[in-house]
């Protein structure tokens, strides 16, 4: 599981046109949006090379000019079993 939030610029003339497209693409979810084109979202995916793919597609998104990361986890490879150790 990958878990990302995302801050978007996005030309203001394109914000519908670009939110449409957001919302269309799975795992993505729109939180906030300003008249300035400013877009809060979150990525889910279920693994790292797939959450990274759909961040470098927000590029190609119609009028955004910039994406930036604000948070991102992921639980890829953690172990679900503990063991006791003893020091």
């Amino acid at each position: 599981m990958n878990i990302s939030s995302v801050i978007l610029h996005v030309a203001p003339a394109r914000l519908d046109e670009a939110c449409a497209l957001l919302g269309a693409m799975p795992g993505v979810e729109i939180h906030a949006r300003s008249d300035e084109g400013k877009v809060v979202a979150t990525l889910e995916d279920d693994d790292t090379d797939s959450a990274a793919a759909r961040y470098a597609a927000l590029h190609g998104i119609p009028g955004v000019a910039a994406v930036a990361m604000v948070y991102q986890y992921s639980d890829d490879g953690l172990v679900t079993d503990t063991e006791e150790v003893e020091s």
